[in-house]
């Protein structure tokens, strides 16, 4: 056992140049731990000699990848311009300008200049929104999760509320609605089949029980064919009739229009809210192309209610996303929406798009144009394709997809073969991807 007594101490490691600057309280267990592998290997007759530089540069390795950013950027290469994967809808370098400085120092996040005394921190987002939708009010929470439970929570614990059996979706990460309406203390009361609910449905369903007409867009699936669902307007006025409240959980909500014919069949928030519904949430960082928030809008006697239930403290959001949240409004107000990345791409033409691919190909080997389908994607437009221009890479599918992703180049595959889709890659991004194309192809 002449090999154990080679073993480097542990603080005469500490002291090696090699970790010089670097801190010891992180360091010692690193040290500690990579010693005691070393031991376990002598013991088990696995090395007969110490080796201390390797076990130096092995430490050090180990210390610089417990320090390195887990959350690196990546360049989208899919084609899907609100990839859940990726991060959902980029925020714009322009808007995130705009607010570095409020930022890096204090803010009036909950103070009230005017009167000197403490302010609401809701209000900041209220005023933009009310301004671009013509709502009420409105309210922003930390996802549409939790808008979804928070009213619900509200308004119809220990109560019914209706909903369509076609509705009762389940989407990423297992989030089902029928379990956060159990969680909210709510109880669900399905009604119609799978593929047909009629608005009669909703009408023999409501008792002395009943708090809720709920809606709820499918947001990733579709049902075609034999199918019919009764629209919001419909469902507002029947609540109206028995007094009760209207809520639509939108899932993902889009202003204005959308190019390539996805308008259709697929109202704006512009076409739910003229209805004048009690409720309607929706996300933040899918459609409307913001950060992640779930923004509840309706009338102001109900955004007042739910101010006051207790969980919201829970679900509130901090400076950092309403600020980037109402520099996002404040650019659809100033019709600027093409620093909104998320309309920017989706808006591409097939001639810009092609355009970009015939620059990007004089630079980049052993590629060829040619055009394709993607999805909008982040659970939003079930089914509807979208076209695209993509660079098809020559050469074994598999492997270059590995080597791009090591590479920060995040592609797909299609009929065997790799394409980087330009669809959703950044103008900003294009020098990148030509730089990481030359180290994987040569």
């Amino acid at each position: 056992m002449n090999v154990l007594r080679e073993l480097p101490k542990i603080d005469r490691l500490l002291l090696n140049e090699r970790f010089t600057g670097l801190n010891h309280s992180f360091l010692t267990p690193i040290i500690k731990k990579k010693v005691e592998e070393l031991r376990g290997l002598v013991l088990e007759k696995k090395i007969a000699k110490i080796d201390t530089n390797s076990l130096i540069e092995e430490i050090y390795k180990e210390y610089e990848e417990l320090l390195s950013p887990s959350l690196i950027p990546l360049i989208n290469a899919t084609g899907v311009i609100i990839h859940t994967n990726l991060g959902r809808s980029a925020i714009s370098q322009v808007l995130f300008e705009n607010i570095k400085k409020l930022l890096s120092g204090y803010t009036n996040l909950e103070y009230d200049e005017k009167k000197g005394c403490r302010g609401e921190r809701y209000i900041h987002i209220q005023k933009q929104l009310k301004t671009l939708l013509g709502v009420e009010d409105a309210l922003v929470v930390n996802n549409n999760a939790s808008a979804v439970f928070l009213i619900l929570n509200t308004f119809a614990y220990a109560k019914e509320s209706v909903v369509s059996r076609g509705e009762l979706v389940e989407i990423g990460g297992s989030f089902r609605v029928p379990d956060v309406m159990a969680r909210s203390g709510t109880k669900l009361v399905e009604v119609g089949t799978t593929n047909k609910t009629k608005l009669n449905d909703y009408k023999n369903a409501i008792n002395e029980e009943s708090a809720m007409l709920m809606k709820v867009h499918k947001s990733n699936f579709s049902i075609e064919g034999f199918n019919e669902e009764v629209e919001m307007s419909e469902l507002s006025k029947l609540a109206c009739e028995h007094g009760l409240i209207d809520y639509y959980d939108l899932g993902s909500g889009y202003y204005g229009n959308l190019p390539y014919n996805l308008s259709k069949n697929e109202p704006s928030l512009q076409e739910i809210l003229k209805h004048n519904p009690s409720l309607v949430s929706f996300s933040g960082d899918k459609l409307l192309g913001g950060v992640q928030a779930g923004i509840i809008v309706g009338k102001k006697e109900l955004i007042k209610k739910l101010k006051q239930n207790q969980l919201l403290r829970m679900l509130r959001v901090d400076k950092i996303t309403l600020a980037l949240l109402e520099e996002t409004i404040r650019a659809y107000i100033k019709d600027e929406l093409h620093l909104i990345p998320t309309h920017f791409l989706l808006n591409r033409s097939m001639d810009e798009l092609t355009k970009v691919a015939k620059r990007l190909q004089k630079k980049i080997a052993n590629s060829s144009i040619i055009e394709s389908k993607t999805y909008v994607g982040g659970g939003t437009l079930p089914n509807r394709s979208i076209p695209t221009i993509a660079l098809k890479i020559k050469g074994n599918a598999k492997i270059l997809e590995e080597n791009f992703r090591k590479n920060g180049v995040i592609g797909r595959i299609e009929n065997d073969s790799f394409l980087l889709d330009l669809r959703a890659l950044l103008p900003e991004f294009e020098n990148d991807l030509i730089k990481y194309s030359k180290k994987v192809l040569g």
